[in-house]
């Protein structure tokens, strides 16, 4: 046994996720003392409210009032869409949680023929253990508790980001930093709901299964591997839905706004520029609330399941057993301290020191993180103990777990700077690319697609490196922990990530608010350092998946009973081939969905600049609804395709070719998807920053290239156009797809173990 015990644990778990509760209540607070007047209602005596927006600090030559009055417009208008648009996405994934639902109770329940005996253990020989139809009842409600909790966090974010967006603008005109705090603030409302959350559902879960399983471990830690499948199967379909929404506003925004138009972007005349405002909320918000929060719910199974049928589970060592919701009850401590050096202990007082202090938060949590493992695994874990090892024991001692978790976490920050170096336009890379606008589109687009696949080499290492060092000292248990490691610090990940959107929201307000140019200048530097955190998000999301699949592959391959996994045989190997060709078809998919809504998007918002008179000359209001309804319309029923693959592909393979294609089916999409993942979201992310570096002027490098409308500015903006689908719609929905098939094989393998390979059998 460990230091601490069961009913200590039981305490600190909840104690810890009610801890980050709070203090996302408190940042909320904070932000919501910023008031944005107009709207709703709080016209109480023009003196006392125009007291409340300007608070001694006004711009010249601008009306405070009105100014506020259309800021409050504005955010009304993104708000209602978002929340329209997740309410009718939402209905759809209602219809499908309760189909997929059914099918999970079906396949598991006729394992043994929906028999209600008691059948004798998997792994802890000797034993009894409950039957396979309470597997099959337990694993569907984890599936609904995982989905609703997905869509929860996806949707709570969406409601902060747009809540705080405005805020932010107004608080510009006060200085940069004032902004940042602001945005910043609501950003960590949203990472510590979403961590809070997640472990607080899933510690009671496993709490109330208990009620039922009482000693059988093995079934309870079985049946909740479908919460874990319940969350990713929600991101993944908010992660494209999303992804289609806000990219076919912006591409058709951009194209005819920029290119053809020479107006500036988020400019109130252009028709598609509410539903591109609205996308991004409901895109990199929503969905990678839910991506992220799947991420962590699937690590935190996959390391359940297998300490389940390790010596822990057999001993039932509540503490040891809980050892990754203790790491995540750590996190959210350490994430709380991190947070306070970014908004009380310094200030900003300048352009510059935005990106240094977001990056300043993630070294602080790593190294915060560390010291959190090493007592974590010294007072929960016991010194000596051993690990399930496909069908033998491993010895492990307690400090071999601190090294998986820690190099996990180091990985992460590894793979967080080098997406900053690829991306930010504060390195050569991104300043390459820019340069090679001089000569047009074509060279642009040549030097991007190079920078990603080049961007790929670093993290790959970083994790090879993580998985080879974890698996020698903890077999799957250590990679699933080292994942868990890299998760470790995701409130802060989540809080650095919605940072960016929110910003780029305020400059789309500002703009349309027609704020002066030196407020759009401050929400354009945090918007520009927010591109680069969401990159680092990204690349964070597309590590942790690559070793969470990993683990899950692993807990996949125990529970089918499966020892080795040969290359060799044909079986294995074409399940290799099919496997490493998914992420290619899914790509495809997303990215023609995003070209065909474009293609639309950029036909209405030709027609009303040519037939609404006095639309260019501002006197006129365009249409802004048809162009949200052209979005809605398009991700709903384009992100049926690419939803439908990833959650057939494993039932399809199991079914009718048995474990050993499917385990090749695996393995085959985690080696390609990670790769394509990568260099999807760094070429985006690079683009878009070199058209942002042209913009902003800022040395004379920048100045040479520019101004906004020349050649090289415009070759930019199309090389952002063609990156904008890949960094933000197939880029972050590969690493929920080789997570989610990874987890799904994983909850029906007791299915394909029992009744897997019907046309190997019949030939």
């Amino acid at each position: 046994m460990g230091l601490l015990s069961e009913g200590l644990t039981q305490i600190l778990i909840p104690v810890a996720a009610f801890i980050g509760l709070a203090f996302a209540l408190f940042q909320w607070f904070l932000v919501s003392k910023v008031k944005v007047s107009g709207g709703y209602g709080d016209y109480s005596g023009y003196k006392d409210k125009d007291r409340l927006i300007n608070e001694g600090d006004t711009e010249e030559g601008v009306d405070t009032l009105e100014v506020s009055i259309k800021c409050a417009e504005i955010q009304n208008a993104i708000s209602v869409g978002a929340t329209s648009f997740l309410f009718t996405e939402y209905r759809y994934l209602g219809i499908f949680t309760a189909v997929f639902g059914v099918v999970i109770f079906l396949f598991l329940g006729s394992v043994k023929g929906f028999s209600t005996a008691s059948e004798p253990c998997t792994y802890n020989t000797g034993n009894i253990c409950k039957p396979a139809l309470a597997n099959a009842l337990f694993t569907t409600i984890a599936f609904f508790l995982g989905a609703i909790t997905s869509v929860l966090s996806g949707f709570l974010g969406m409601k902060i980001a747009t809540y705080a967006n405005a805020r932010t603008t107004l608080e510009a005109r006060k200085g940069v930093g004032k902004a940042f705090i602001t945005a910043f603030r609501s950003g960590a409302v949203m990472g510590f709901l979403l961590s809070a959350n997640g472990l607080l559902v899933l510690w009671v879960s496993i709490n109330l299964f208990k009620l039922y399983y009482g000693d059988d471990w093995e079934g309870l830690y079985e049946s909740i591997t479908g919460y874990g499948l319940g969350g990713s199967s929600m991101a993944l379909f908010g992660r494209v839905g999303g992804g289609i929404y806000t990219k076919a506003a912006d591409v058709g925004a951009d194209l005819v706004g920029k290119v053809e138009r020479n107006i500036p972007e988020d400019d109130p005349r252009n028709p598609a520029v509410i539903a591109d405002n609205v996308g991004d909320n409901v895109g990199d918000i929503a969905g990678m609330g839910s991506d992220l929060f799947g991420s962590y719910a699937e690590s935190s199974c996959a390391a359940l399941f297998v300490a389940s049928i390790s010596s822990f589970g057999i001993s039932h060592d509540f503490s040891a057993m809980s050892y990754p919701l203790i790491i995540s009850s750590m996190g959210i401590v350490v994430c709380l301290i991190t947070t306070l050096f970014a908004t009380d202990f310094f200030e900003i007082k300048r352009v510059s020191e935005i990106e240094p202090t977001l990056k300043r938060q993630l070294v602080i949590s790593t190294v915060l993180m560390t010291a959190g493992i090493a007592m974590v695994t010294f007072f929960a874990l016991p010194s000596e103990f051993t690990l399930f090892n496909f069908g033998t024991e491993m010895s492990v001692k307690n400090w071999h777990l601190f090294f998986c978790v820690a190099i996990g976490l180091w990985a992460g920050l590894v793979i967080g700077y080098t997406t900053e170096y690829y991306t930010s336009s504060a390195y050569s890379p991104v300043k390459d690319v820019a340069d090679s606008c001089r000569t047009g589109a074509a060279t642009n687009v040549i030097f991007g697609l190079a920078l990603g696949y080049k961007s790929v080499i670093i993290p790959i290492f970083a994790i090879a490196v993580a998985i080879y060092v974890s698996f020698s000292l903890a077999a799957m248990y250590g990679i699933s922990v080292s994942a868990l490691g890299m998760l470790s610090t995701i409130a802060t990940g989540l809080a650095i990530d919605a940072y960016g959107p929110i910003s780029d929201n305020a400059g789309g307000i500002a703009e349309m608010a027609g704020m002066s140019h030196e407020i759009r200048e401050r929400t354009d530097a945090l918007d520009a350092a927010g591109n680069t955190t969401a990159a680092i998000g990204k690349g964070f999301a597309i590590g942790s998946a690559a070793l969470v699949s990993l683990a899950l592959f692993g807990a996949f391959v125990s529970r089918a009973g499966i020892n080795t996994v040969d290359v060799l045989t044909p079986k294995v190997f074409i399940g290799l081939l099919v496997g490493a060709m998914l992420p290619y078809w899914f790509s495809a998919m997303t990215m023609k969905s995003v070209g065909s809504a474009a293609l639309k998007m950029v036909e209405e918002v030709r027609r009303q600049f040519n037939t609404i008179p006095g639309l260019m000359e501002g006197r006129a209001k365009p249409d802004y609804a048809t162009c949200v309804k052209i979005s809605t319309d398009a991700s709903l029923r384009e992100m049926i395709p690419p939803g439908a693959l990833v959650m057939l592909t494993p039932l399809i393979a199991g079914t009718f070719f048995g474990v050993e294609t499917l385990a090749g089916v695996l393995a085959g999409s985690l080696v390609s998807g990670v790769q394509v993942a990568i260099s999807a979201s760094n070429t985006g992310g690079a683009w878009d920053n070199a058209k942002k570096y042209i913009e902003a002027g800022g040395n004379e490098h920048a100045k040479s290239l520019g101004p906004k409308g020349s050649d090289a500015h415009k070759a930019a903006v199309i090389g952002d156009t063609i990156g904008d689908p890949l960094k933000d719609t197939s880029g972050p929905s590969l690493n929920i797809l080789i997570k989610l098939m990874a987890v799904e094989s994983l909850v029906f393998a007791p299915f394909f173990a029992a009744h897997g390979g019907l046309l190997f059998k019949l030939f």
